[in-house]
Formats: structure tokens, sequence, C-alpha cells
């Protein structure tokens, strides 16, 4: 198969004519359209909602747009709360899932009148510090131990994972919010991360279900929401396939009416929580070719690095390239794409086949929607990258502009010296 890139040489040579590369481009068009797809895949479910995970994309203009399609927050820190405070998404159109929270953080969600979720059952106490009043609904993070399989394939090992409680630990979370006031629970899990699979939401949601049933019959708690959380992946690769949202959604809905709707528990809302799923495929890192080295191999050096999308060094990730205006031009060519960090593992690409690249060219990096400008930093006093948002109208916006040296150097005190700016 073939990955094609929502922007056109043309286009991008506009964009960088104003904005200098590398860049992180999103696509409005596509987002939007997805986002409703998912609401459409769940819309069985009368109180469903995705919580888009904050982490993925921290820019408030993604965040309104996906709150316009009827997404809330996923928070995680102190930080995220204020982000989404000032795009207007407040009390329980946020999701608050942090671990070792400080005391800020959990207050401040509070305030906002976020749904509170647990990661361990010594933050019971946390939130009973934190809060003046007990909040009517709170969540619970489960980690069930050992291996998450689907048929004979391990997908992750949660008994790794410092995330959750166990199940006697919930149970015995839940006895005790009751007994401060507390009138609803939530359960939450994330059991795999890009599970390229449109079995992992069913089997996670079974699980988390049956839990539900468990949780209800031993301590009599009602249980309002099940937050599948988020961990549906993306095909990085070509050759890999695509999630189908709506055989997702069916599948989760087959599991709700077989397990919870006998029990009596046919009211759980169902939340998501998907970062990846809502934005990967829909950015790109734009780059130009600034270098070509010829030694033991051929290596052709951008303007971008891994400070500006750091999965490929971090953890070995794929991401497709397509030099623009050659995507039809035959894949002859073996090159290393790499940045200009002071790292041997800044490499987007190792012996990667594609179309002659010449210095100048401008390449489109795929699929760094999420977890791409997100994971910046600044090694080497390489600066942040600006982010725009091509519209589907064709014009482009700048979203957040590039950092500049004045920023790298704006938390330093540099009274004591002689520096020139």
């Amino acid at each position: 198969m073939k990955k094609t890139p929502f922007v056109t040489l043309e286009q991008a040579q506009t964009i960088a004519a104003q904005i200098p590369t590398p860049f992180h481009l999103y696509d409005e068009a596509g987002i939007r359209k997805n986002a409703r797809e998912v609401k459409e895949a769940f819309a069985w479910n009368p109180g469903f909602k995705e919580y888009f995970a904050v982490k993925a994309t921290p820019n408030p203009y993604i965040l309104q747009i996906l709150h316009e399609e009827g997404c809330g927050c996923d928070c995680a820190t102190y930080t995220e709360l204020l982000l989404a405070e000032a795009v207007g998404i407040t009390g329980h159109e946020i999701m608050f899932s942090s671990n070792v929270t400080p005391e800020q953080d959990m207050r401040r969600a509070v305030e906002l009148g976020a749904y509170i979720n647990l990661d361990d059952a010594t933050h019971v106490d946390l939130l009973a510090r934190t809060a003046e009043k007990m909040p009517e609904t709170v969540c619970l993070r489960y980690n069930p131990g050992g291996s998450f399989s689907l048929g004979n394939t391990i997908m992750d090992m949660p008994r790794d994972a410092k995330y959750g409680m166990t199940e006697d630990q919930m149970a015995g979370a839940i006895l005790r919010l009751a007994k401060m006031g507390v009138q609803h629970f939530g359960i939450h899990a994330l059991l795999a991360s890009n599970a390229v699979s449109n079995e992992y939401y069913p089997e996670l949601a079974s699980n988390l279900f049956r839990l539900a049933v468990r949780l209800r019959n031993a301590t009599g708690c009602h249980i309002a929401f099940v937050n599948l959380s988020g961990g549906v992946g993306v095909d990085y690769r070509p050759e890999q396939p695509k999630c189908d949202i709506y055989t997702i959604g069916q599948g989760v809905h087959n599991k709700y009416q077989e397990i919870l709707v006998p029990q009596g528990m046919g009211d759980i809302a169902i939340f998501t929580e998907l970062g990846r799923f809502m934005l990967a495929p829909y950015g790109h890192l734009i780059s130009t070719v600034l270098h070509q080295k010829h030694i033991y191999r051929e290596y052709i050096g951008l303007d971008a690095c891994a400070a500006n999308l750091m999965r490929p060094a971090m953890y070995g990730a794929y991401h497709h390239i397509t030099v623009l205006g050659k995507e039809d031009a035959p894949l002859d060519h073996v090159y290393d794409v790499v940045g200009g960090l002071c790292e041997n593992n800044d490499k987007f690409a190792i012996e990667r086949s594609l179309p002659q690249i010449d210095v100048g060219d401008i390449v489109a990096i795929h699929d760094t929607g999420a977890h791409g400008f997100s994971m910046g930093y600044n090694y080497n006093g390489k600066l942040r990258s600006a982010e725009v948002l091509l519209h589907p109208d064709g014009t482009f916006q700048m979203i957040r502009r590039a950092e500049t040296p004045a920023d790298y150097f704006a938390t330093f005190d540099f009274s004591p010296f002689h520096f020139a700016e």
C-alpha cells in the first residue's frame, strides 16, 4: 500500500516562503472527519465521550477543533489543565488521569470540576486533602498484572507498568470513597499501546466490563462509566492494516450487550482517550534537505532533527517519508535520513529506499500529529519548530511560532555577564 501526504509540494513551498522549515503541519479536514467517525462509531452509547489526550498534541487550536466536534480533554498535569481551561474546556469535559500527582495538580483538577481518575489507592487521601467537598463521581485506574494478550500474541505486560491499582485495592478504595460521600464510580485501564488491531478495544472492554460487574457485586457501588483510555494504533508503515473505528465500536457494543446489559448495568457510559488515533495521521513534519554525505552509506541531512521528532531516535519508531514532488518516482536509492544533532541516533530513517534526493528538496515525514512536536526538546540548543494548521479551503495558519534564541535564553539570569543578543 502507499501512504499519500495531505499536502502537495506547491502547498509546502507556499507555506515555507512565509514560515521557514522545519514545521509541523496539521490537516484540519482530516482531524474533523476522524473525530466525527469516532463519535458515530460509538453513537449506540448515549453517554459516549472522547477525551482527547492533550499530551499527544498540546495546542489550543487543535483542542478547540476537537471541542467543536464534541471532544473533551484528558489531562495529566497542572499545565495541561490550564491549557484546557484556556480553551473553555472545564467540568466533566476534563478527565484528569495523573500519576505521582502533586497536590497542586489535584487541587486544580478538583477546582475545575474535572473527573478525577485515581492512579493509586493512596490518592484517596490526596483527594480528600485537596477537595473541600468530595466529588460526586470518582474514577479508578486498574492494573490487572500479568500480560495482556490477543489470541496467542502478547500485546503488553501490565505487570511491568507503574500505573493503576489491583482489583482488591480498587474495591477498598471504592468503599472508602463511598463513606466519604462519593456516589458514582468510573473504571479505567490502558493495557496496550499502539495496538493496530480491531480486536484490542473489544477485548479491553470485555475485561473492564467484567471488572465492573465484580466491583458492583463486591461493593454495591454504582458504576457510571468505563473509560477504555487510548491504545488504538495507527498504520505507521504502508503495509500495516488500518484500524476500522466502526468495526471497533461495534465490537465494544457486542461486549456491552453480552456482559453489562444482562447484569442490569446498561446505563454505563463509554469514554475513550484517543490521542494517537485522533491526531497522528493528520500531522506531517515538513523539512528541507540541507546536505548530502557519501561515505560508507549515503546520508541525507535535514533541517529537522530528533529535537523535532523524538520517536525514531527514542524507540526506533518507523515514520514514512515522502519527498514532495517525487511521489511517483522510483525508489531506487537507499539513504539514511538524519538530523544535525551531535548524537548518532538522530536518524529518521536507516537504509530506507527512497527516490533520488537533492539538496533543497522538501520532505514530509508522516504521522507526526501525535507525540511529535509535544516530545520536542532543546538539546544542542536546537529550537522548537513552528506548528501550522492547513485549513480545508487550502489556506494555512501558524498556530505556534518557532522558538527564537531569546526564548531559549529567557530562563537564565544574564545580569552578571556581558551577553549580546
